[in-house]
């Protein structure tokens, strides 16, 4: 709007005769706690962040107009709705611009860590134990690496603005470098990972996938007993790919296979209570990450163990 703004309109209605009845809603791309205060102040009854969903947009406008027919003895009613509404959502633009900082300002210490890591192998004369030290090093700083990404993935999966980037690679090389990246901590648990490759071609965001098959595989590792396998299977099907990754582990409860991918669900694990999910969002990651390919994943059980499957389509 050339020479006034959504918050200047809106001042002006209210000032209007009976201008305080008029339903008003604030549609903008700025997602932050600023933005969202100022509509408060200039007299905005809700705030939706763009990309909007037209569903959601109509709900919203439907019950501006529902609310304000509201007769005056529910108006104090009303009012306090509101005020705990907006208290939730300032909360949770809160809590973004926080895991924004967090996940900015880590990355680059984290980078830093894995090349000081990838100095000290690289030196000839460096102690056998001193090696195996720094090979861990890398290790670890790769896997919080990945999970500092699959934040900022989360939080645009919540915007709406997760989208493939769908190509076709071969699985092999992708395999190969995902077993090498989690090598140190299968060999530290006892617990070795094999793979059988039924195709040769995967259409999907092939970094996407590659942290879809590491998440799932540090995540059976964790819970693999010593001296046991893990098998990861890759294969085609009518309408796109499969992916199986098998443990031998305690297994997941029938009640809570659809539970386990929500963020930092806990799982009764024989005598111990312990996050299947690994951190709490790795398989959080995983279902954002195949449901943003209009794929869908789900735990079957092993016996023993749990297997997690993965099924994405060809796309376009």
């Amino acid at each position: 709007m050339p020479g006034l703004d959504g918050f200047a309109v809106c001042e002006r209605i209210r000032a209007l005769p009976h201008g305080s009845a008029v339903p008003v809603l604030f549609l903008t791309a700025s997602r932050d706690v600023e933005t969202f205060d100022r509509a408060l102040r200039a007299g905005g009854d809700d705030f939706l962040t763009k990309p909007i969903r037209p569903t959601e947009l109509v709900v919203r406008v439907q019950s501006a107009l529902t609310l304000r027919r509201l007769r005056v003895d529910l108006l104090e009613h009303y009012e306090l709705l509101k005020r705990q509404r907006d208290d939730l959502l300032r909360l949770q633009l809160q809590k973004e611009r926080l895991t924004s900082f967090v996940v900015h300002d880590l990355k680059n210490p984290v980078s830093s860590i894995d090349l000081h890591a990838q100095v000290l192998l690289r030196q000839t004369g460096l102690p056998a134990n001193a090696r195996v030290s720094a090979g861990q090093i890398r290790a670890e700083a790769r896997q919080l690496n990945r999970m500092i990404l699959n934040l900022l993935d989360l939080a645009k999966a919540d915007e709406g603005q997760l989208s493939p980037r769908r190509s076709d690679f071969d699985p092999r090389v992708l395999l190969d470098e995902v077993f090498a990246e989690l090598e140190a901590n299968a060999r530290s648990r006892k617990v070795t990972v094999e793979s059988v490759l039924e195709t040769d071609r995967i259409h999907a965001d092939e970094d996407l996938f590659r942290r879809i098959l590491a998440n799932l595989v540090e995540n059976a590792i964790r819970y693999a007993p010593a001296g046991t396998s893990i098998r990861v299977t890759a294969s085609g099907v009518v309408d796109g790919t499969e992916l199986r990754v098998a443990d031998e582990g305690s297994g997941i409860p029938p009640e809570m296979r659809d539970k386990i991918f929500e963020a930092f669900v806990q799982v009764d694990a024989g005598e111990r209570l312990a996050t299947r999910g690994g951190r709490g969002l790795g398989l959080t990651f995983c279902k954002v990450a195949v449901e943003a390919h209009g794929g869908r994943i789900w735990v079957e059980d092993g016996a023993p163990g749990a297997v997690f499957c993965v099924r994405l389509p060809h796309g376009s």
